[in-house]
């Protein structure tokens, strides 16, 4: 049976099970040996994250050429403009070459858990929420396609993979999901 475990993964934890330099890892919030990791988020992000126990679905998930989405809210300093985000929709220019288009909207503050620690805040200069939705995976991908728009990210957290969420899970929680019928 294909089994899928998502993971809210926290913010300052790395998206691995074992680290040299005794960082928060997976081991600590999760003890299932038979999950593996279909999909990273870096040290510095938070949000959902996808194991599963089975190859093919890890295949699936992560390959590029399935090009399964993920959703992203990104908090960004600045005023969000109508400019950047049209940009965004359109894909930008990195120095790996360039994005692919993106689903990307201004959105108010999700109603979320507190960071730990929290961003900073500076009182001149405001900041902005944005949904943004891309199929490729890049290294660092959302927050370098913030940046070459002008807006550096100051928080990120992956929302949605494929049609899983992150509702009904707080930092560190994680659920099981049976797939009995997949084929994989």
């Amino acid at each position: 049976m294909t089994r899928i475990l998502l993971f809210n993964k926290p913010y300052n934890v790395l998206s691995q099970f074992t680290d040299p330099a005794r960082r928060a890892t997976l081991r600590d919030y999760i003890n299932l040996r038979e999950f593996k990791v279909a999909g990273r988020l870096d040290l510095d992000s938070e949000g959902l994250m996808v194991l599963t126990n089975s190859g093919t679905m890890a295949h699936k998930i992560t390959h590029p050429a399935r090009k399964m989405s993920k959703n992203y809210w990104v908090q960004v300093e600045g005023e969000l403009s109508n400019t950047a985000v049209e940009q965004l929709a359109r894909g930008v220019n990195l120095k790996d070459g360039p994005t692919q288009p993106a689903k990307c909207k201004a959105m108010m503050p999700p109603v979320i858990w507190p960071r730990r620690p929290p961003i900073r805040h500076r009182k001149t200069i405001p900041t902005s929420w944005l949904s943004l939705t891309i199929t490729e995976g890049r290294n660092r991908q959302v927050r370098r396609m913030c940046a070459a728009v002008g807006f550096p990210v100051l928080r990120l957290i992956r929302y949605r993979v494929g049609s899983w969420t992150l509702d009904g899970l707080a930092p560190g929680e994680w659920q099981i999901i049976n797939l009995p019928d997949w084929p994989g």
